[in-house]
């Protein structure tokens, strides 16, 4: 019996598989029989539909690249069944190795049982065999595409409800605790307290803004810029006698040479020196320098930040820039600053790559921690097509 015919005269003792399958997986357990099968079925059908339909050489090509198939009407319908069985699996508690798990036990459940129900070998079996695993998956690619994304999409609305929904307290605090702070002769103790509730909500508003920048790019988008021409030099040395009058118990240096002018987004690149500096306080040894230095360097401006101290573990050099990772040398847990979920690094590299530029680190005991970002001056211009 050709597969394809097994598959339609077998459906039941599939599913039944599936289910079991699924419901074997931690997030299906208690999960009801409907719940379990979800799309199966829709899935099988259209998989046969497309298993019977003849595609071309290009059309087998596109599907073996995971590009999706046929265009026919089994293929189409093959992609909206999967879409839909990602999105609901989401929707379930299901994790993506799960997901992935079930298309695996379903492949092998369908071979397996056609298998002992014809064992005389056919020649169409290859052909049949190679339809089958082309479906499957395309269904595959389809699933987790649409599950990343809806998991992905969730992700982003709940930062940004978060981060907005903060927004109006934390500024109803800030402005409670200043004009408290301007009452004629204020007690000592409320005037410490009153210091402390501004400073904290300071910390929490810098949350925020980090939670709502991570929001509003995404995992791959694009940092949004509103480019205008400004003198680098003046903004960092202007964020520099900030931090040296917030930490002036600490030595901080400035460096600065040559033609600093250029066209950027001046209140990301504030960002970016911020985070580097805030960076360098809170990971750096409290007894020695933090140097900020910028320099012209042809058609690119270099910005650089240093500290010294133990430095940052070789084997997290590659993630230090990913978003939601945080490094704290153990020694130093009990002087974590607090404020830091681990996207300061993150929006650096996201800000610092949307310029066109670049950002890296280098860390050794002898040389200490130098965090180092390459802006050009101008928007980069696209490559022009090779005429030959």
């Amino acid at each position: 019996m050709r597969l394809a015919d097994f598959i339609l005269k077998n459906i039941e003792p599939i599913l039944v598989e599936w289910e079991a399958f699924a419901r074997s997986l931690t997030s299906g357990e208690g999960m009801t029989k409907l719940a379990l099968r979800n799309a199966g079925e829709s899935i099988l059908l259209a998989t046969v539909q497309d298993m019977q339909i003849d595609q071309s050489l290009d059309q087998q090509t596109s599907k073996s690249k995971g590009q999706g198939g046929a265009g026919g009407e089994g293929s189409d319908r093959l992609d909206q069944v999967s879409k839909l069985h990602g999105v609901e699996r989401v929707g379930s508690g299901f994790d993506i190795m799960e997901v992935v798990a079930e298309y695996r036990a379903l492949r092998a459940s369908v071979l397996r049982l056609w298998r002992a129900s014809n064992p005389q070998p056919n020649p169409d079996d290859l052909n049949d065999i190679t339809r089958f695993n082309e479906s499957i998956d395309q269904s595959l690619a389809e699933a987790v595409g649409s599950y990343t994304y809806r998991v992905e999409q969730s992700r982003r609305m709940f930062l940004a409800i978060l981060s907005h929904d903060l927004r109006n307290p934390l500024n109803s605090i800030q402005m409670a605790a200043q004009l408290a702070a301007r009452t004629p002769n204020p007690d000592p103790g409320a005037a410490k307290a009153l210091s402390m509730i501004e400073r904290n909500a300071e910390t929490i508003t810098r949350l925020t803004s980090d939670l709502i920048d991570f929001a509003s790019t995404g995992l791959g988008s694009p940092m949004p810029l509103t480019r205008s021409p400004f003198d680098l030099e003046k903004l960092a040395r202007n964020v520099f006698e900030e931090f040296s009058f917030a930490y002036p118990q600490r030595s901080l240096r400035f460096h600065s040479s040559g033609d600093l002018t250029g066209d950027w987004d001046a209140a990301r690149l504030r960002q970016v020196i911020s985070n580097l500096m805030g960076n360098a306080l809170q990971h750096g040894a409290t007894e020695g320098p933090v140097d900020l230095a910028i320099a012209s360097e042809a058609s690119t401006v270099v910005l650089s930040v240093h500290n010294e101290g133990p430095p940052i573990p070789s084997e997290l050099l590659t993630t230090i820039f990913d978003p939601l990772v945080r490094y704290a040398k153990s020694e130093a847990a009990a002087h974590q600053v607090s404020g830091s979920i681990g996207l300061g690094l993150y929006i650096v590299r996201a800000v610092v790559v949307a310029h066109g530029g670049t950002v890296a680190v280098t860390s050794t005991v002898q040389e200490g921690t130098t965090f180092t970002a390459r802006l050009p001056r101008t928007v980069p211009q696209e490559k022009e097509p090779d005429p030959s």
